[in-house]
């Protein structure tokens, strides 16, 4: 067990490590599209055309990416062994799927130094980790849409006929005032950004010019508009349909209507597909003629249920199972306390048999002592120092008191009787 728990720390340190290696990889990348005279497409880095680019860097980036590599390779051995050490002590086969994946972004026949490979493996990486994580995100929302389902449905289960009427009835009331808001214009046409320009930049929207809105909202100036900077150009239509104090507008939905919109840009801005809109992008989408001429947006009210009713049964039937196992582990976990109630109750029988039998032994120990330390008695019981004394007093009294003159010394001559001694006359 302690092997197992230093494993689990280990691959608890690796997984920081990898975290913040990972940060200051992506951060160096951003360094290198700066630094570079040139414009690095990911057309350019799939090619492998990536070479000459990174040479054009300083040696001391050059440097910190070799030791960034260094760590990285090393970070991943340590996973690779706190990995291998528990799947041995817990006896469970090792998913070598998922290991591999801890190594795709990096060149493994080169250990040492950071090349065009490493950059071109980075960036497909990141780029896939940021594809899943949008996937995740609308999974999670279709996951959240179907407990509210659920919760709605089993609520009015619990009520009346009469109840289940009235809540019916208020449901679909603040639909339909959900429904109630100004036109939504679709996310990337002149509408909405004009709508930007004047709402949020206070500029006259007669003027709109694609090339200086470009510039406004390119708010860290790295001459291209990424993921954040385009999902805070839709904060204007957003609020027309939500609204946090209205009880009708759920925030969950919000987030994801502002993930799809910016999905529907990058799906026709972004040409190269690298998530992100360079200028020449921007520029390009204007002269479209979506851009002008929209589709209407549709929300998520006005689209399709983001989940079936087979989903939502298979959902339902999901909960379920969990509700009936986390069941099965309050009965384990209440047999169990009622278990170590009982074992408390006997360790503190035992706990105070202990303490008797320790109170009986210390008393008959101080009673020993005192046995030891008293005199032994006599045939009658009475203690032997008692006779001793008396019999020292009885010779004392025998002892004869011998005379002393008025010089004090002794007289030896026996005494005479009062009637004999001489009388004195005046």
């Amino acid at each position: 067990y302690l092997t197992y728990f230093l494993c689990i720390c280990l691959l608890f340190v690796c997984l920081s490590i990898y975290n913040y290696t990972y940060i200051h990889f992506n951060n160096l990348y951003c360094i290198l599209c700066k630094t570079s005279e040139e414009n690095i497409s990911l057309l350019c880095c799939f090619n492998g055309r990536l070479s000459k680019e990174l040479d054009l860097v300083g040696h001391h980036v050059r440097t910190r990416l070799d030791e960034l590599k260094r760590q990285e390779v090393s970070r991943l051995r340590m996973l690779l062994k706190a990995k291998l050490d528990s799947t041995n002590a817990q006896s469970v086969q090792m998913d070598h799927a998922s290991l591999l994946k801890q190594f795709e972004h990096l060149d493994p026949h080169n250990q040492n130094t950071f090349e065009a490979k490493d950059l071109e493996l980075l960036i497909v990486t990141a780029t896939k980790d940021l594809e899943n994580f949008d996937a995740e995100r609308h999974e999670e929302f279709k996951r959240y849409e179907m407990l509210k389902e659920h919760e709605r449905r089993e609520y009015l289960k619990s009520l009346d006929q009469e109840k289940r009427e009235e809540e019916e009835k208020r449901i679909k009331e603040l639909k339909e005032k959900h429904r109630q808001h100004p036109k939504v214009n679709a996310p990337g046409s002149v509408d909405q950004l004009r709508e930007v320009w004047k709402e949020t930049d206070g500029l006259d929207p007669q003027e709109f010019n694609p090339k200086t809105f470009f510039k406004l909202h390119d708010t860290n100036g790295d001459g291209v508009l990424d993921e954040q900077e385009l999902e805070a150009l839709f904060t204007k239509e957003l609020e027309k349909v939500y609204d946090p104090k209205n009880e009708e507008d759920d925030m969950m939905e919000m987030e994801e209507e502002r993930l799809r919109m910016r999905e529907h840009v990058m799906q026709n801005v972004d040409l190269n597909h690298d998530r992100l809109v360079s200028l020449e992008e921007f520029l390009k989408s204007t002269e479209k003629k979506e851009f002008n001429n929209p589709n209407e947006w549709e929300t998520l009210d006005d689209t399709k249920p983001v989940y079936t009713e087979e989903e939502l049964q298979r959902f339902e039937a999901e909960l379920q199972d969990r509700e009936m196992e986390l069941g099965r582990r309050a009965e384990k976990l209440r047999q169990e306390q009622e278990l170590l109630k009982e074992r408390s109750k006997a360790l503190e029988a035992q706990k105070r048999e202990y303490q008797q039998a320790v109170m009986e032994m210390s008393q008959k120990q101080k009673e020993q002592q005192a046995l030891n330390r008293q005199p032994p008695s006599g045939p009658n019981g009475e203690l032997q120092f008692q006779q001793e004394m008396q019999k020292l007093a009885n010779e004392d009294s025998q002892v004869v008191k011998v005379p002393v003159n008025q010089n004090g010394v002794q007289n030896n001559l026996p005494a005479e009787p009062p009637q004999n001694l001489p009388q004195h006359t005046s």
